[in-house]
């Protein structure tokens, strides 16, 4: 064929258009475990940074994190019921993957939808953390819409079921500079020592507007606001509130018993 011929550049120029995504699509599904496990670490980081065993995970090795890691205890929760699901392995079920699954999700009635999630998992992966095989810390999953994103985080809380001990996020798009202050740790530790029912059993914290007064009653239950970014932190409490909420872990937290060897629900 003629060097100058158009057809001959065609059949290059498409040729080396099906060899360049070719080799793209093989480096993409070759690498995509890899992806996969580095997503899994940082999500397994901000466990471990809650989790109140080890060293600020900023100082620890990725063979140290793992380990840690390893020391929580996996549980599946069935929110539901309130209980311990024991039909599958804590450690490989992906809670997040199944979400929207017909066998395991279930429709969050529009009244009690705080977080505008629409459905969730009937069941949840939840971490206990012991020291000398007492529990100190229950490590719960929460997500939600913000303004502009759903944000995934995790919220640790005492073992009197009520007390925040951390909190974090791992995931979010909120705007930059406004909203994503949310994923800070200087705003994140606000929340320590926060509580979430008063003593009637019912559900108080908020997010407020500006700072928190510390001399009022209610400040307990309360965390300041971002400047700016009142749609995120709604979306935040929202988030917060549907989880520790009658829909979300509220029956499973009524029906844990703190004396249980096992850490079975009663």
């Amino acid at each position: 064929m003629d060097n100058e011929s158009p057809l001959k550049a065609i059949i290059v120029v498409v040729s080396t258009a099906l060899v360049c995504s070719v080799l793209v699509t093989v480096a993409a599904v070759s690498l995509q475990p890899i992806q996969n496990a580095y997503q899994d670490l940082e999500r397994i980081g901000y466990i471990v940074g809650i989790s109140g065993i080890a060293e600020p995970v900023e100082e620890l090795s990725e063979l140290e994190i793992i380990a840690a890691f390893q020391d929580l205890e996996p549980r599946i929760v069935d929110l539901e019921r309130g209980t311990f699901d024991e039909t599958y392995n804590p450690r490989t079920f992906d809670t997040r993957e199944v979400a929207t699954a017909p066998e395991f999700s279930v429709t969050i009635p529009t009244a009690e939808d705080l977080a505008r999630l629409g459905q969730r998992s009937r069941l949840a992966t939840i971490y206990l953390v012991r020291e000398n095989d007492e529990l100190v810390r229950i490590i719960l999953p929460v997500y939600g819409q913000g303004m502009w994103s759903t944000i995934y985080g995790f919220v640790a809380i005492e073992n009197d079921l009520n007390t925040i001990a951390d909190m974090t996020i791992y995931e979010q798009g909120e705007t930059p500079g406004i909203g994503d202050p949310i994923q800070s740790r200087e705003w994140q530790t606000r929340w320590q020592g926060r509580k979430l029912y008063d003593e009637d059993g019912t559900l108080r914290f908020r997010i407020i507007r500006g700072a928190v007064d510390r001399s009022s009653a209610g400040s307990i239950y309360e965390v300041d606001g971002l400047t700016g970014a009142t749609m995120t932190t709604n979306g935040v409490m929202n988030m917060v509130r549907y989880w520790f909420g009658p829909h979300g872990f509220e029956t499973f937290l009524n029906n844990f018993s703190t004396v249980s060897s096992a850490g079975d629900t009663q």
